[in-house]
Formats: structure tokens, sequence, C-alpha cells
């Protein structure tokens, strides 16, 4: 029996997604969440800084 090709690509994203799956540890997740919402963080007090600085110039 012939498998279709659905059923191959299927088969190889799900084991690509398991064997990705399996060499991320819960540390390295829970680094990358931190690194993002620092990274946020940054962006965002960066943006209201440089958006006060343009108000005080144009009073």
């Amino acid at each position: 029996m012939l498998m279709k090709i659905n059923d191959i690509r299927i088969s190889a994203l799900g084991g690509t997604i398991c064997s990705i799956w399996a060499s991320i540890s819960l540390g390295d997740l829970l680094q990358t969440v931190l690194t993002a919402a620092l990274g946020t963080l940054v962006s965002f007090l960066t943006s209201r800084m440089i958006g006060r600085w343009n108000n005080r110039g144009r009073k």
C-alpha cells in the first residue's frame, strides 16, 4: 500500500517536532521567556523616553 504525500509530510513534520521537543529543556524555555519579557520592557521604556524627549523639545 502506498502512502499519500500528505501522510508522508505529516509523518516528517511529527518526527521533526518530536525531535525538537526532546532537545528543549524547561530551563531553556524559561530563559527564552524571561529574555523576551526583558526585551519587551526595555523596548517599551526606550519608546516612552524618546517620546518624552520629543515632547519636551516641542514646548
